[in-house]
């Protein structure tokens, strides 16, 4: 009886709400960067792939682990560019700038995706808007808008 009440009498657990985060992989092989062509409703458009980031979890391991589950793709984390808060869906993206390792872009998650490919990095604005993509990732590739 008087654990049940010592338990009763304690401050509840932390239940702060946490905000939805992401990490984002920007996989360069060479002179070429990885795309999938996210789903989104009747819409398709082309982004990095990415993956939710569970509390706890390193957003480098979400990366690499999102990625090879997604294309097939193996890469390793070379660094972090930063993160913010993401203009159209309001998480928060971690974005890392990872290698090739190995593996062909292969479009693993039909549900998600629609296409995966490696793209030439001096073509990335056609398929994703400049104004949509974090500065530094366009400073990582040596994109100018």
């Amino acid at each position: 009886m008087r654990l049940r009440f010592a338990r009763l009498a304690q401050p509840p657990l932390d239940t702060t709400a946490q905000a939805l985060r992401i990490a984002i992989a920007v996989v360069l092989r060479g002179a070429e960067v990885l795309l999938v062509q996210r789903r989104d409703g009747g819409d398709l458009h082309w982004q990095f792939p990415a993956g939710m980031v569970k509390p706890g979890a390193d957003p480098a391991v979400v990366a690499v682990a999102e990625t090879r589950a997604e294309t097939g793709v193996h890469c390793a984390v070379r660094e972090p560019l930063g993160s913010r808060v993401h203009p159209k869906t309001g998480v928060h993206a971690s974005y890392l700038l990872c290698d090739h390792l190995m593996g062909e872009a292969t479009n693993l998650d039909a549900a998600e995706n629609a296409e995966a490919a490696f793209v030439p990095i001096t073509s990335l604005t056609r398929f994703i808007q400049p104004d949509r993509i974090y500065r530094p990732v366009l400073d990582a590739l040596g994109v100018s808008e």
